[in-house]
């Protein structure tokens, strides 16, 4: 993203305009090929992944769910090129991973919002844009339609400190968006939030992912979470971290409580279920 006519305004509704990275000629949005990731050197080495690859579709909503030091996070963080394999690759609309985050292609989100108490919600989800060098009234009408879209336009001039934990989350969201990522890369977000607050944002997520259909790569130990946000579940192993199998979720949209007590939405948790035992027993 550039200086200039990429630093785009709002659209008219409230929300930014198409992601920035278009993958080409029908390939996925992001392929990960062959990857594998150790830690250490020689006989002290750790394998956390093993030649791992996927291939995540243009908007689409995927999950990767396994057991407790699968490599889930750290495949993540291979895909946002926070860390590089030792082996394979990935792409990003057809670019390198680090390719892709030079051009802020992606947006992450973590279990800690990581806000700045010194700065107000509406500066927090602006910092980004600094960062790029977007102008000043730009970049604060950006902001607030990012707070907008997360419901939360009227606490602009709120600290963080007097929001809830739910609240501070939608704000980590509203500036992972900010830039217009076309590849949200989200772990475990709302692991750290009580059942009824991670349910409602759950339905808060599905809702921003409907409209703006950006790409989202989810990490999460809740198989029940998994289940009604993904359109697509990859299922890891114990580690070293592979991939197991992938499940398509087949639930209608929009989704909403019918859909957590629909016949389907059990069906699709038990299988999941059953899969992670199978996991373990390997």
């Amino acid at each position: 993203m550039t200086t200039s006519e990429d630093q785009r305004a709002p659209l008219a509704d409230g929300g930014p305009s198409s992601p920035s990275a278009e993958p080409a000629d029908g390939r996925p949005l992001v392929s990960v090929r062959g990857v594998t990731k150790r830690f250490g050197a020689d006989t002290d080495a750790v394998t956390a992944l093993s030649d791992v690859s996927l291939d995540v579709p243009d908007g689409a909503f995927w999950s990767l769910i396994g057991p407790s030091g699968c490599g889930k996070s750290t495949l993540l963080r291979v895909m946002g090129d926070l860390i590089a394999p030792t082996e394979g690759s990935v792409t990003v609309g057809g670019r390198s991973a680090a390719e892709a985050r030079k051009a802020r292609d992606y947006g992450m989100v973590f279990q800690k919002p990581t806000l700045f108490n010194w700065r107000t919600v509406r500066r927090n989800v602006e910092l980004p844009l600094e960062v790029l060098g977007m102008p000043k009234e730009q970049r604060r009408e950006r902001a607030m339609a990012m707070l907008e879209l997360v419901e939360l336009g009227e606490f602009g001039n709120k600290r963080p400190a007097q929001l809830s934990g739910g609240m501070q989350q939608r704000v980590a969201i509203a500036r992972a968006l900010s830039f217009e990522p076309s590849l949200l890369l989200m772990d475990e977000p709302f692991g750290a939030l009580d059942e009824i607050t991670r349910e409602r944002m759950n339905d808060e997520l599905l809702r921003i992912w409907q409209r703006l259909k950006t790409t989202v790569v989810f990490v999460t130990h809740s198989i029940p979470e998994a289940v009604f946000l993904s359109s697509h579940i990859v299922v890891m192993s114990p580690r070293p971290g592979r991939v197991l199998r992938e499940i398509d979720v087949d639930l209608p949209h929009p989704r909403d409580e019918s859909t957590r007590e629909s016949a389907r939405y059990f069906e699709l948790v038990t299988e999941v279920r059953e899969t992670l035992r199978e996991a373990q027993q390997l």
